[in-house]
């Protein structure tokens, strides 16, 4: 699918659909939980219906109607079930260490590059642990099962790993220790915010996870997820950088996520944002070019290097190497939106730098990275001229209804 963007207008209020970091979450808890759970989701895209998928091939039975899923949790797990990840990592890595935990020798089926991203030291500490992973083509077999209940992992690869780690750990208790500094934390936090609102009191202390032996995930009954800061994002970059203020609806300044400091980010750029009871408001800013350390913040670095190109002077984006583990390789698949719009960037190490300097147009491939996809979708607010994007159907993996609001 190509899109074609032509300098957009806009001056209507757009609500923001549910997190679907939150909702991953909070239907895992669900599925793991005593009861019945009605979680409600405004939203949905096919990294969220990845997890509903393989939540049921785990035995789980789930509903959905007027954004409420139903979900009742896992009793009797299959043998040999197949959960069919599509291209969600976090599917995956949240649901690996479960599904080991249960030893009912399931397979993971993937798609796109999420076979090819890396399942290490995860992979290692589950085989340690009991489990039997192997590789074919692009599905991961398990075989044996989990039976310890401590582990220790580093934590600057994926925190995914982490959070599948504390989600199995919930039907045993046990511990996790993090060698080395926990990158992208907030994320870590996400899920023991998720877990504690099913009545499991985790700790997170001097870099040791501890989940309480005798502390079940019990249903608060029904919960709500929050609306999602992580594709808030574009729409408040593209109002920073735009010829006319957007106003977002929904979002809880008092979120775990750890996107939500997007506004910070936009702040130290010099932008111009109000937060009132109506909502948050980007007005149109002159912005002046900062250093960004990505480490806590990689999802937002495709949209903030559009910013960048709109602000005067230098922007450096550092710790961005993991960035080349995502759906795409997204260091290269940013350096080339920015080059092919025109802009001025360059690539040094594990940071990006871009030069302020007016955007002209052209067409971005997206890779098949939703970010991608909608970060040039964005540059269109400030370009000189049309901005086309190749593969524009990636946006379903997180925001299906994106090119809608664009439109």
């Amino acid at each position: 699918m190509v899109k074609t963007v032509f300098s957009p207008k806009t001056k209507d209020i757009i609500k923001i659909p549910a997190s679907k970091s939150e909702v991953h979450r909070l239907l895992i808890c669900a599925a793991l939980s005593d009861k019945v759970t009605k979680v409600y989701c405004d939203g949905l895209n096919d990294d969220i219906e990845a997890t509903v998928g393989c939540l049921k091939s785990l035995g789980a039975e789930i509903s959905f109607s007027d954004g409420i899923f139903t979900v009742k949790p896992v009793r009797d797990v299959p043998e040999g079930p197949v959960l069919r990840c599509k291209e969600s990592g976090s599917t995956l890595r949240f649901l690996l260490p479960v599904a080991s935990f249960y030893g009912k020798n399931p397979v993971f089926v993937t798609e796109g590059r999420l076979g090819d991203r890396p399942l290490s030291p995860l992979k290692e500490e589950l085989l340690r642990a009991g489990a039997v992973i192997t590789k074919d083509g692009d599905k991961i077999k398990v075989t044996g099962k989990c039976t310890e209940t401590s582990f220790s992992i580093a934590g600057n690869v994926s925190s995914q790993f982490i959070s599948g780690l504390i989600f199995m750990l919930t039907k045993t208790g046990g511990e996790i220790e993090i060698t080395g500094k926990a990158e992208s934390r907030p994320y870590i936090e996400m899920t023991i915010d998720a877990v504690k609102k099913f009545g499991c009191n985790v700790s997170f202390c001097d870099n040791i996870i501890t989940v309480p032996k005798t502390a079940p995930l019990l249903s608060p009954a029904e919960i709500k997820a929050g609306a999602d800061w992580s594709n808030a994002a574009f729409f408040l970059s593209a109002g920073v950088t735009g010829k006319e203020k957007i106003t977002l609806t929904g979002l809880k300044t008092d979120s775990t996520q750890g996107d939500k400091r997007i506004i910070q980010v936009l702040r130290d750029f010099g932008a111009d944002i109000e937060i009132n009871e109506n909502g948050i408001t980007a007005h149109p800013s002159s912005l002046r070019g900062i250093m960004i350390d990505a480490e806590d913040i990689p999802d937002l670095v495709p949209v903030l290097s559009v910013v960048a190109a709109n602000a005067r002077g230098t922007t450096e984006i550092k710790n961005c190497g993991r960035l080349r583990l995502k759906e795409s390789d997204r260091i290269e698949a940013v350096y080339n939106m920015i080059k092919n719009l025109g802009g001025k960037i360059s690539v040094c190490d594990d940071s990006i730098i871009v030069e302020g300097s007016p955007l002209t147009g052209g067409e971005i491939d997206s890779f098949n990275d939703h970010r991608i996809a909608m970060s040039a979708a964005v540059a269109s607010f400030s370009a000189d001229g049309p901005v086309t994007v190749k593969g524009a159907e990636a946006v379903k993996k997180s925001y299906p209804a994106f090119w809608d609001e664009i439109r």
